[in-house]
C-alpha cells in the first residue's frame, strides 16, 4: 500500500471538486487553482491544466476568453450539461460513500 494516502484520496475527487467550483461560476485558470491549493488539492497552478484539459476532452467543461480590465484577456472555464450531470450523480454517491467509510474506518470509541 502507498505510503502517500493523501495524495491518492486527492486524485480521486479533485476533478469533481474543480466541476463543483464551476458549478458556481464561470473561472479562469488562476482563480480555480487559488480555490484548490488553499483546499490541499492541487499543488500548483501547473497541476491544475492538464486536468482542465481532460475536463474539456470530455465534454464536462468547456473554456471561453473573456477580456480582463486588468491585464491580458483571461481563459474561462465552465461547466457543460453533461459535467453538471457528472457532477449530479457524484453528489448522489459521495455522502453515502464517506459514511461508509466512516463507519469503517472511524475511530472506535470503546473504552
Amino acid at each position: 500500500m502507498t505510503a502517500d494516502v493523501g495524495a491518492q484520496l486527492r486524485k480521486g475527487v479533485v476533478e469533481y471538486c474543480i466541476l463543483g467550483l464551476l458549478d458556481r461560476e464561470p473561472m479562469y485558470g488562476w482563480q480555480l487553482s487559488e480555490h484548490l491549493v488553499e483546499a490541499g488539492l492541487v499543488a500548483s497552478i501547473g497541476t491544475l491544466y492538464p486536468i482542465l484539459g481532460r475536463l474539456r476532452a470530455q465534454g464536462l467543461a468547456t473554456a471561453f476568453d473573456q477580456p480582463s480590465a486588468t491585464g491580458p484577456v483571461r481563459k474561462y472555464y465552465r461547466l457543460t450539461p453533461l459535467g453538471r450531470d457528472q457532477l449530479g450523480a457524484f453528489r448522489l454517491q459521495w455522502a453515502p460513500f464517506t459514511a461508509s467509510v466512516h463507519r469503517l474506518i472511524g475511530e472506535d470509541t470503546r473504552d
